[in-house]
């Protein structure tokens, strides 16, 4: 089944910059809209960024200006550039798709949400 693998976290200084990466991998069909989402310590999971198939995108106003999300349809994968990066930033972030066409382990296919296994992002310095 596909699945979504998510890179580029680490420890950043406040006012440096971070790329995320997530890729698909599996017996994808298609991929439609996909977003970040982080978690930090003690709270909600909350959406940061979408952006769908023909590349129109959304963000939280919390990173607007900073933060630039951005996909390679042809290589599956889905990117997340933070600039200016505060401590508030610090989280776990999840890369998602939502409406993910793929096939199961029997063949058959189906629609599914999907979600990476995260990678924390911490801004400190």
């Amino acid at each position: 089944q596909v699945q979504l693998v998510e890179s580029g976290g680490g420890l950043v200084q406040p006012g440096g910059s971070l790329r995320l990466s997530c890729a698909a991998s599996g017996s994808i069909l298609s991929i439609d809209a996909m977003g970040w989402y982080r978690q930090a310590p003690g709270k909600e999971r909350e959406l940061v960024a979408t952006i769908t198939r023909g590349g129109s995108t959304n963000y939280a106003d919390s990173v607007k200006g900073r933060f630039t999300i951005s996909r390679d349809n042809a290589k599956n994968t889905v990117y997340l550039q933070m600039n200016s990066l505060k401590p508030e930033d610090t989280a776990v972030y999840y890369c998602n798709a939502p409406d993910v066409r793929e096939y199961n382990n029997y063949g058959t296919m189906r629609y599914r949400d999907v979600w990476g296994q995260g990678t924390l992002v911490t801004v400190s310095s």
